[in-house]
């Protein structure tokens, strides 16, 4: 056997659903769910004109992506009824975001001149610590997060360069009681709410070219559209929404975090070239294992057909091959000096757990950041204060022993290169 042949879907299974969601589903299979329903791009973007009376979408490819995108869900993404019914509601909030922030941007052309000045990144493998991390680092009052709220209306939903942080607050309130009444099973892996902090990756919805769509949806053929695609102009997106978002808060430097960050790193820091980095390391092994669950969870909250058609869209199911791979590119930008040392530091989930602090002071150690005693005070309140397994515990199938070897052979030079320490004995 080989470390790409062991697939760790096959042990995953749904939970079941809500009874109330599986007597909708029940109920719209005998409709006409694609008249019902429409995802086609001209009726969405009508809609998203009428709903907001704004009609420029700004520049750049974003119409072809969306109909890409739109034509994978209607052909690829077997939805049910309820799946359906939430996408069409997701990709009117995401050209209406689209609409404000570019009438925010012609409206107050300076919001472009804002420089983002040294965004710190924090990537890695799923389920490697990414979340904990990220949540004691917005301790620290210099940096900012975008919460969910902000992610899916930067400018408020009122009006145009409208900051209605309550109406705002509240109308992402509800999006997110929606899904968690879905799929009340998500909350145990993964802690969301309105005002809470979210991956950048959410951010990058108004793009329609992101790798956001296949971590929701079975879509090869948008898939491998993606793969042909320059993400530059999805960054930038992304930098906008941080411009706009800027003048509304305090912090002196953005705080970001996704683990899909990490194939792309050499773009990003294109479009933000001051930036630093923090990269999660934990047992290779652990995080697949994990982030099967989570992800079959996210399929399963819009589809009776998890795993599709058995394709691997997004990299992070991919064989172990390919997921070591990523770190390649990594690995080069550091050996170059590309990535210089000073602007990356590296955190290691397994020390994370022995010693917090230690951790955390060796991060600010080497960006050169000062960690202040209150600071430091406050990320420790914070941690005792979060009790793991609060919104339940996160359970997934382990990887067999027989692949074990395997798979750590794959990962040899990864695991080398930074010091990872496995969790799993052969």
């Amino acid at each position: 056997m080989h470390g790409e042949t062991y697939d760790r879907r096959e042990a995953w299974k749904p939970a079941p659903r809500p009874e109330w969601m599986a007597k909708l589903n029940a109920l719209g299979e005998g409709l006409d769910v694609r008249a019902i329903i429409p995802l086609k791009p001209e009726s969405l973007i009508a809609q998203a004109i009428e709903s907001t009376g704004l009609e420029d979408f700004g520049e750049g490819d974003w119409r072809q992506h969306l109909e890409v995108l739109a034509h994978a869900l209607d052909d690829e993404a077997d939805l049910h009824f309820a799946g359906r019914l939430l996408t069409r509601c997701e990709l009117l909030m995401y050209l209406q975001a689209r609409l404000r922030m570019v009438a925010a941007a012609k409206t107050s052309p300076e919001i472009v001149q804002r420089p983002i000045d040294r965004p710190l990144f924090i990537t890695g493998y799923a389920r490697s610590g990414t979340t904990i991390l990220f949540e004691v680092l917005a301790q620290d009052p210099q940096f900012q997060v975008v919460t969910k709220s902000e992610a899916l209306f930067p400018c408020a939903p009122s009006e145009v360069g409208s900051t209605d942080v309550e109406d705002r607050n509240a109308r992402a309130a509800s999006y997110n009681d929606l899904l968690e009444e879905m799929t009340p099973e998500f909350k145990s892996a993964h802690k969301s709410g309105a005002e809470l902090p979210v991956e950048s990756l959410e951010t990058e919805y108004p793009a329609f070219l992101s790798d956001v769509f296949t971590i929701a949806f079975q879509i090869p053929s948008y898939a491998r559209y993606l793969e042909t695609q320059d993400l530059t102009q999805t960054l930038e997106w992304q930098k906008l929404t941080l411009q706009v978002l800027q003048s509304q808060h305090q912090g002196r430097h953005w705080l970001m975090k996704s683990p899909s960050h990490l194939p792309h790193l050499r773009k990003i820091l294109q479009v933000f070239p001051d930036m630093r980095v923090i990269f999660t390391h934990r047992d290779p092994l652990v995080t697949a294992d994990s982030v099967v669950s989570v992800m079959g969870t996210l399929y399963w909250l819009r589809t009776d057909n998890p795993w599709g058609n058995g394709g691997r869209e997004s990299w992070s199911l991919s064989s172990a091959v390919d997921r070591a791979a990523a770190w390649d590119e990594v690995i080069a930008l550091i050996e170059s000096g590309d990535l210089p040392r000073g602007r990356f530091a590296n955190f290691h989930y397994a020390e994370f757990m022995t010693d917090p602090m230690a951790s955390i002071r060796k991060i600010y150690d080497d960006l050169d950041m000062q960690l202040l005693p209150e600071v430091e005070q406050n990320m420790l309140q914070f941690l005792e204060q979060k009790t793991k397994g609060k919104f339940g515990k996160h359970e997934y199938e382990l990887t067999p022993h027989h692949v074990v070897q395997d798979e750590r052979n794959v990962y040899a030079r990864y695991e080398a290169f930074f010091g990872v320490m496995p969790e799993i004995s052969e």
